[in-house]
């Protein structure tokens, strides 16, 4: 299968529909897909060949999705370079994966510089931004308006379709592989879980370089649906979007979705046009979550869980955040495998555990990635046997759901007992005082590790150690509750909104070989 199949059908059945909508500007699937064939024939006399990797570092726009589907037209594979990083660790991306082309939009042009100075292989520079295109630079538009539109190269099945580069939380950001066929596997498997009417309008929120807002657009286009876009998350512009295009699907990181129930004049928009809310990428505190579904009664939540090397691998759907899933803990779980999806939790040797008992979650199916690009020894660690092992310490119940306990490099061990970090986590973050916590490891003379909590205050909430201590107490054993607490005015967040725990553990573990006991 390839990625422009579903372009193709929308081009033909629904024309006239729209497409896209970015800052007040709308483009039917015909104009959208003229402006592909364009961009494809574009790319290619610029030099793109069969496989080339062309880049994208820009915020969400429809310039973005007419990237992705163009090189995809023209025959290449997209590197979508993370907004967030610095520009060493964007020429490392740049330079790994050979890439020959880099779109800059008008928000990191002061990037071009340092990039082009660095990089071993200086790309040609697109500019997709508003103004004339600095010197340099080659105009996005202008190449657009002067190419010749050319047919779909086709490339499909095994071809590769993207790498897609971890957001760096250890070493070096590695390099993950798609092809055609993986990518529409994870489509397909979301569209089948959560099935589409023909008539949503989705809004992307969450960052298009991240395996969910790209998992999220591929499901669009599958569903020939609307694409409406915001350039970074504001959560008052979130809330005027809904109201304003007729939201019907989002897709949020718990810390969005937060910020999206709490904000001030949340009750000031009409939202009932939401009907689906998809919610993953890091682990939600359930007062967050009952708040949320509190707030939008008429909306159906589901929790994906998932990574870069697979999508979206277990999926807990609407049912089990009613009434009844409550009561029964399953609104507490990341859900079944998705449809074509098989996982298990496994020992250290690769044998599964009985259920009910913590192990590694591996996953196998056809969303599963190809590999790591130019990584062979940590493609084998990752890929044993034909599954990919997450690294995510989860238990099974006798019905299958999974829950996710922790990040196994995040598990505490302190005096040989195992404290779960996302279980603190959740305890702290019901006290009526917590914004948001993040829990890690620190090293202990007498413990080995003890327990740490990192705590953002709500604004103008009064809360110390002797309080959230008592807290923590009514709720967890005694060697769970944080030995030491750190107060902050805010969590180190990737681009995809996941606390940086790598940067809370530094300070503790500076100097030592490993940041484990």
């Amino acid at each position: 299968m390839s990625m422009t199949l579903a372009l193709q059908r929308s081009i033909q059945a629904t024309p006239d529909a729209v497409a896209t909508v970015f800052h007040g500007r709308r483009r039917t699937f015909r104009e959208f897909g003229d402006r592909v064939a364009r961009l494809a024939g574009a790319l290619q006399s610029i030099g793109m060949a069969p496989g080339d990797r062309v880049g994208m570092l820009g915020v969400n726009s429809d310039h973005w999705l007419e990237y992705m589907m163009g090189v995809w037209w023209g025959g290449g594979v997209l590197n979508p370079v993370n907004t967030r990083w610095s520009v060493p660790e964007i020429v490392y991306s740049l330079d790994d994966s050979d890439t020959s082309i880099l779109i800059v939009d008008d928000h990191f042009l002061h990037r071009v510089e340092g990039i082009r100075a660095s990089a071993k292989r200086v790309p040609v520079f697109i500019y997709a931004g508003a103004g004339e295109a600095p010197r340099d630079m080659v105009s996005f538009e202008a190449l657009i308006a002067a190419a010749t539109p050319v047919e779909d190269a086709d490339r499909a099945g095994t071809d590769l379709a993207c790498i897609l580069y971890t957001g760096g939380t250890t070493g070096f950001p590695k390099g993950v592989v798609h092809s055609h066929w993986t990518l529409w596997s994870i489509g397909i498997q979301r569209l089948a879980q959560t099935p589409m009417q023909g008539d949503g309008v989705a809004l992307h929120v969450a960052p298009l370089f991240h395996m969910g807002g790209i998992g999220r657009a591929l499901v669009q286009f599958i569903a020939g649906e609307t694409h409406v876009l915001a350039a970074t998350f504001d959560a008052r512009e979130v809330l005027q979007t809904i109201e304003r295009e007729g939201v019907t699907d989002l897709l949020l990181v718990p810390t969005m979705l937060q910020a999206l129930i709490t904000h001030p004049e949340f009750d000031c928009f009409d939202l009932g046009s939401l009907k689906r809310m998809v919610y993953g990428a890091s682990p939600i505190a359930e007062s967050v979550l009952e708040r949320a579904m509190a707030a939008l009664p008429g909306v159906a939540f589901t929790h994906s869980y998932g990574m870069t090397e697979c999508g979206g691998a277990t999926s807990n759907p609407p049912e089990n955040h009613g009434a009844e899933g409550r009561a029964s803990g399953l609104s507490r779980s990341a859900g079944r495998a998705t449809f074509g999806v098989v996982v298990k939790v496994v020992d250290a040797n690769g044998q599964e555990v009985p259920r009910g008992e913590v192990g590694e979650l591996i996953v196998r199916g056809p969303n599963v990635m190809l590999g790591y690009w130019n990584k062979p020894e940590e493609t084998a660690r990752a890929l044993r046997d034909g599954w990919l092992h997450t690294g995510d310490g989860a238990r099974m119940d006798a019905g299958g759901h999974v829950f996710i306990v922790d990040r196994l490099k995040d598990m505490i061990v302190s005096g040989g007992e195992n404290v779960y970090s996302a279980e603190v986590e959740n305890v702290i973050a019901r006290h009526p005082a917590v914004q948001a916590c993040a829990v890690i490891a620190v090293p202990h003379a007498q413990w080995g590790e003890a327990v740490h909590a990192v705590v953002v205050r709500k604004p103008g909430a009064q809360l110390d150690d002797a309080g959230l201590h008592d807290h923590c107490r009514s709720f967890i054993a005694g060697y769970k509750c944080p030995k030491s607490i750190e107060f902050r005015e805010a969590l180190p967040l990737s681009a995809a909104g996941k606390v940086l725990k790598r940067e809370l553990r530094e300070p503790h573990w500076a100097g030592q070989s490993r940041q484990v006991s």
